[in-house]
Formats: structure tokens, C-alpha cells, sequence
């Protein structure tokens, strides 16, 4: 079985930060999400990983090669963004007749997903949501089987979203039905749908079961970045790198704080993730995640998402700052 992650897309919804940074490198809980997704197929026996990847993908594949190395990885280039399904079908060569199981870069669930990895047919991943019209949608029928899947339904018949999780055994036949839709579609000047493609299969007469996840954690947006972050520190606990150097710190567990961070005068936590050589000093920090080399004094931050090499000076403001930046609020 092979692992398909979809990890191409601009993630313009976490602006500024994904200019310069990938959203699938978007720290959370002391990890990134793309290690979260990777760590939890690999703990699940999968070895061999397919990566689609396009804007800032050479960062994507300097974070596997130097994190994975003991997987075996695949990097297929989706150079212009005609949607979901043209990515799955871009690793067609890759995958040939195997099973795959593939899952978007930016979901992370909690499920059994040793039990979807063992069972013998095609699953989709699903959960109840509120207002299932900004959703591919799963109608099913009491036996769980998916009678039907519509992206996006205008009057949705269902409130039983798909989450982005995908076991398929026939490959073959997705990658038939993608084959016409892509053509179709890019000539068209229209996205190719993956949920279109399911119902192709469906159609063509090809089961899938629905399994329900028991948590999805929205990284979609920062607000709710931020509100996973804690969820999932509440959950894991906390890590904090013995190479460090704390001077009259106060922890408020859960916390995860990265290699090298110098932290002196200051209250961290909860719910705080901190990249690898952050500087804080004089400061109050909790219910927010801090980038790599950030350089933080004599702020009170809270619920807030700060970037990579960013400097903050001055006083308490709730904030939203990407990478490369430089703030003087003094």
C-alpha cells in the first residue's frame, strides 16, 4: 500500500504565513502537520509515501529527506493547480495497481486507522458537521455503505462530510475515471473534483464503507489553527528540548518548546508551541504557536499565530505575523 499526500496547494487562507512557508510545515502541538499525517500512517506499517507537491515544494522536500529518511519517498510536481483530482492523478505512474490510501496535507483526525488500513474494501473517511455545504458530502445507508458523494451540495441530503481520508483497492479504476475528468476538465478551464471522481466509481458499480472519525481538527484557518494547536497539546502533553536556556521562567503546562530557545523573565503556557531558536525575554506568552528564530521582548501575546524570524518589541496585541518580519510596538 502506498500513501498519497496532497500537500500543492497555496494555503491562502493562512496568509501571510504560507508566502514563505508551506502549510503543511505549519508548526502545531511541538510538530508540524505534515509530520502528524506522516507519523501517523508510518506508526500504521506504511512505508512508502507519495508527495504532490507545487508552490514552495522544494521546502516540503528539504523537510522529508531530512526527517524521513528511512521512508521511501516519492515528490510529484503539480506545476499548475487544476484541483484535487488532477493532483491523485498525476501519481498514477507511481502508484500503478497498488492499494492507496491517501490523505489531504492539511487533515488531521483521529480514528482506528489500523483497523481502515486492514479491512478489505475501499473506506472514506466521514464526520457530522453542521452546514455540510462547504463540504464533499457522503449519503449512506444503514449498512454504511456510500450510496453517493456530491461536492459541495447546494441542498445537501446528508450532514455526513467526507474529512479528506481515502482507502481505495481499486486504483485502476480511480485513476480511469480521473483520466476522463482531467481531460474533460482542464479543457474546460474547470478544477477536477475528487469527489467527482468517487461518484465515477460508485457509479461504476465500485463499494466503499464509511468509517466515522472520532475528532477533525480544522488547520484551515488561523483561528482555528490556533484552537487545534490546543486541543491537540491538551491531548499529546507537552515537549520541551533539554537544550535549551531558561532564566526565571515560569511553565504553565502544556507547552512545547524547540531546540535551542532562550527564554529568560517570562511566563510560557498553556497551550504555547515554539519553534526551534526562539529568544524570549520579558514576556507572556500562552494559547499561541511561535516560529523558528523568532525574537520576542516585552509583549503579552495570546491567540496568536507569529512566524519564522520575526522580531517583536513593545507591548500586548493579538497577532497575526508572518515570516521575515519585523515589528516594533514600543
Amino acid at each position: 500500500m502506498k500513501a498519497i499526500i496532497p500537500v500543492a496547494g497555496a494555503g491562502t487562507r493562512l496568509r501571510p504565513h504560507t508566502y514563505t512557508q508551506p502549510k503543511a510545515l505549519i508548526p502545531l502541538a511541538g510538530k508540524t502537520l505534515l509530520s502528524i499525517i506522516v507519523d501517523q500512517l508510518a506508526e500504521a506499517g506504511i512505508r512508502e509515501f507519495v508527495f504532490v507537491v507545487g508552490y514552495l515544494g522544494d521546502k516540503i522536500q528539504d523537510y522529508v529527506k531530512q526527517h524521513y529518511a528511512h521512508l521511501r519517498c516519492h515528490f510529484i510536481l503539480q506545476s499548475e493547480r487544476h484541483g484535487l483530482g488532477h493532483a491523485i492523478y498525476l501519481t498514477k505512474e507511481v502508484v500503478g495497481n497498488d492499494e492507496i490510501f491517501i490523505v489531504l496535507g492539511d487533515t488531521i483526525c483521529e480514528y482506528n486507522i489500523n483497523e481502515v488500513i486492514k479491512s478489505s474494501g475501499s473506506m472514506l473517511g466521514v464526520k457530522k458537521v453542521d452546514d455540510p455545504r462547504d463540504f464533499g458530502v457522503a449519503e449512506i445507508a444503514e449498512n454504511e455503505l456510500i450510496t453517493r458523494v456530491v461536492e459541495k451540495p447546494q441542498i445537501p441530503k446528508s450532514n455526513m462530510a467526507l474529512v479528506g481520508i481515502y482507502k481505495i483497492n481499486d486504483s485502476p479504476m480511480l485513476f480511469s475515471c480521473l483520466e476522463e475528468m482531467v481531460v474533460s476538465h482542464i479543457q474546460d478551464h474547470k478544477e477536477c473534483s475528487f469527489t467527482d471522481a468517487l461518484e465515477c466509481m460508485i457509479s461504476r458499480g465500485v463499494v466503499f464503507k464509511s468509517f466515522k472519525v472520532q475528532n477533525w481538527f480544522d488547520c484551515g484557518k488561523i483561528d482555528t489553527l490556533i484552537e487545534s494547536n490546543a486541543t491537540l497539546m491538551k491531548k499529546l502533553g507537552g515537549k520541551i528540548s533539554p537544550h535549551h536556556s531558561f532564566e526565571n521562567v515560569i511553565i504553565v503546562p502544556p507547552v512545547s518548546i524547540g531546540y535551542g530557545c532562550n527564554i529568560a523573565n517570562a511566563i510560557i503556557g498553556p497551550n504555547v508551541a515554539i519553534g526551534e531558536e526562539a529568544k524570549i525575554s520579558y514576556s507572556i506568552v500562552k494559547d499561541s504557536i511561535i516560529g523558528d528564530y523568532a525574537n520576542i521582548r516585552g509583549v503579552v501575546l495570546h491567540n496568536s499565530l507569529v512566524g519564522s524570524d520575526t522580531e517583536i518589541k513593545g507591548e500586548s496585541r493579538t497577532l497575526n505575523i508572518g515570516d521575515n518580519t519585523h515589528i516594533d510596538l514600543g
